[in-house]
């Protein structure tokens, strides 16, 4: 058979080095690998929902089904309406994506070459990286001291070729928030050619959110990224928006591809904004969540980030190790080697019978290895 490798020599050289993101595990493949019922499975590894999407949402998507027949909304009209309502915007400051994931992609396609860099804090959410990667761009890495982004070093760091600055706040994966003044301080120091993408897919659970849509009327360079994913426990339709200027909601809408967002979870999204109910009990369960896990860690020695979002990163000696003990119990976390953390592992807030399990089952792996130290 003719060899095809001259094929991929004409590949673009900088995808040869890209190592692709790695989500949790799902439930059905550590169920198949290790021959668990799924039904006693724990997922806490990707922050996701514990309580699942709104019965409004659910409802308003059972709907849609009936329409699957015909194209989406390309324009995503009532959607964008309602966000902007929402926010006090006008619909032309609003983009959807599939995702909030691929605004983040669409950023790279409108500003980024190979050889230009973005700046991200080191313990940035990982996604920002790859996704340079891919359009052949660098990523400065800044300092976080304390997990929290230094955004006067973020500053300093943008060079003649840095086109955009990503900041998740609160960041993923330490849960650490930058609070108003020191965005402002960011916004002010940063020049107008460069692009600041505030990413708050978790914005909805701070108790005190920064007034970060102040911005968007004078700053063509600020975007912010929202996502459906998390307090709407929509993540697996694949929806999110940005936030901007209309003049930059303009240009990134030249990027996307027709239909991006489909039918449904238009319909799931829309009815999931407007269930606030639905929302406020989802930031209770996190909240009591949150500090039942913090709670727990403390009194086991266990050092630990103060959380803002619906996870806490708690360090544990040998986080993969830890995981996979884990796995075998059947309580899914997320190991922390990709974000340079190889002794920490990241736990999502759960429900408190999943949070009981998750802190039974680390017990008994923590006593196990305890054992074997005095063995």
């Amino acid at each position: 058979m003719q060899s095809k490798a001259g094929v991929f020599n004409n590949a673009n050289q900088w995808l040869e080095d890209l190592v692709s993101y790695v989500p949790g595990k799902p439930v059905e493949d550590v169920a198949r690998e290790l021959g668990l019922d799924p039904g006693q499975i724990v997922k806490l590894a990707s922050n996701e929902n514990p309580i699942g999407p709104s019965p409004k949402a659910v409802e308003a998507m059972q709907a849609a089904l009936r329409k699957a027949h015909f194209y989406p909304d390309g324009g995503g009209y009532h959607l964008r309406s309602a966000i902007a309502e929402r926010f006090g915007l006008d619909r032309e400051q609003v983009m959807l994506g599939n995702g909030s994931n691929e605004i983040i992609e669409f950023l790279g396609h409108a500003f980024l070459k190979p050889g230009d860099n973005i700046v991200v804090a080191e313990h940035a959410f990982s996604v920002y990286r790859i996704m340079a990667h891919l359009f052949g761009a660098g990523t400065v890495e800044v300092p976080d001291p304390d997990f929290v982004a230094d955004v006067e070093a973020m500053a300093a760091a943008v060079g003649p070729r840095t086109r955009i600055i990503y900041l998740a706040n609160p960041n993923n994966p330490t849960g650490t928030c930058v609070g108003e003044s020191r965005l402002d301080r960011l916004v002010s120091l940063v020049p107008g050619s460069v692009i600041i993408a505030l990413d708050e897919a978790y914005y909805e659970f701070l108790q005190t959110p920064p007034r970060t849509l102040k911005y968007l009327a004078d700053h063509e360079n600020v975007i912010l990224l929202r996502t459906f994913s998390k307090i709407q426990g929509l993540a697996a339709l694949r929806i999110g928006y940005g936030l901007a200027h209309p003049a930059l909601i303009q240009l990134l809408q030249k990027t996307r591809q027709p239909f991006n967002v489909n039918a449904i979870a238009q319909a799931g999204a829309l009815a999931g904004l407007e269930d606030q109910e639905h929302q406020a009990k989802t930031r209770r369960v996190t909240d009591e969540g949150r500090e039942l896990l913090e709670r727990a860690f403390a009194e086991r020695g266990l050092e630990f980030v103060r959380s803002a979002a619906n996870f806490v990163l708690v360090k544990v000696d040998d986080g993969q190790d830890l995981f996979r003990q884990l796995l075998r119990r059947g309580v899914i976390v997320r190991a922390m080697n990709e974000y340079k953390l190889p002794d920490w592992i990241r736990v999502s807030v759960g429900t408190r019978e999943q949070n009981q399990r998750f802190l039974c089952e680390l017990d008994a792996v923590l006593g196990e290895r305890a054992s074997r130290a005095k063995g």
